[in-house]
């Protein structure tokens, strides 16, 4: 499906180059309007019309992360600075669109948890090429399926705001997902790391 969305994307790809736009432009656009989207949440929490926007803004980022990093691998705009963008700019868009979750949740620690576990998802993948091996992206619960979920309650939310009340247990599953990430990440780091050791 990704390269599916890739072959969808690379049309416009020549005329952004054109344009002068270039994959680090792409990363701070996606951040920047990640950031204002959360603040549009928090300012409007109790309004259906953000949490049924959701869903679109959230497939809008993925295509602009996918734009980023194609414009990045195939014309030439690889840099240090953009692989920090990338990975930082991730990690605030994410804490900016799903924060704003804890406001409606029963439990907002709980909300607040998943949070700071998809973090802790990619600071592990990104502890990859320190250690030897590649970044990883392993799931079960990685950034598109978590874009999934998000967009899905948040859709159950605008329909139904009852569904507040049984938020909970979803950030409580979620949490659970978000630690077997973590350890499939380390388990696949550990073992690429060792099997580049003996060859």
């Amino acid at each position: 499906m990704k390269s599916r969305f890739q072959q969808l994307l690379r049309p416009l790809l020549g005329g952004l180059v054109k344009l002068g736009i270039r994959a680090n432009h792409v990363t701070l656009v996606a951040m920047l309007s990640s950031i204002a989207y959360g603040l549009w949440l928090y300012a409007d929490i109790h309004s259906s019309l953000p949490w049924q926007c959701l869903p679109l803004f959230l497939f809008l980022r993925m295509a602009l992360n996918a734009i980023d990093g194609m414009l990045a691998r195939e014309h030439g705009q690889q840099s240090r600075l953009g692989g920090i963008l990338n990975e930082a700019g991730d990690v605030v868009s994410d804490a900016a669109l799903y924060l704003p979750f804890a406001l409606i949740a029963p439990t907002p620690l709980l909300a607040v948890l998943c949070v700071l576990l998809a973090f802790l998802t990619e600071y592990i993948g990104v502890l990859g090429p320190m250690l030897g091996a590649s970044r990883r992206y392993d799931g079960p619960f990685g950034k598109s399926d978590r874009a999934f979920a998000y967009g899905l309650g948040a859709l159950l939310l605008a329909w139904n705001p009852d569904w507040a009340a049984r938020a909970d247990g979803v950030f409580a599953a979620g949490s659970a997902l978000l630690l077997l990430t973590c350890a499939n990440r380390a388990r696949a780091i550990l073992a690429e790391a060792e099997g580049e050791k003996h060859v």
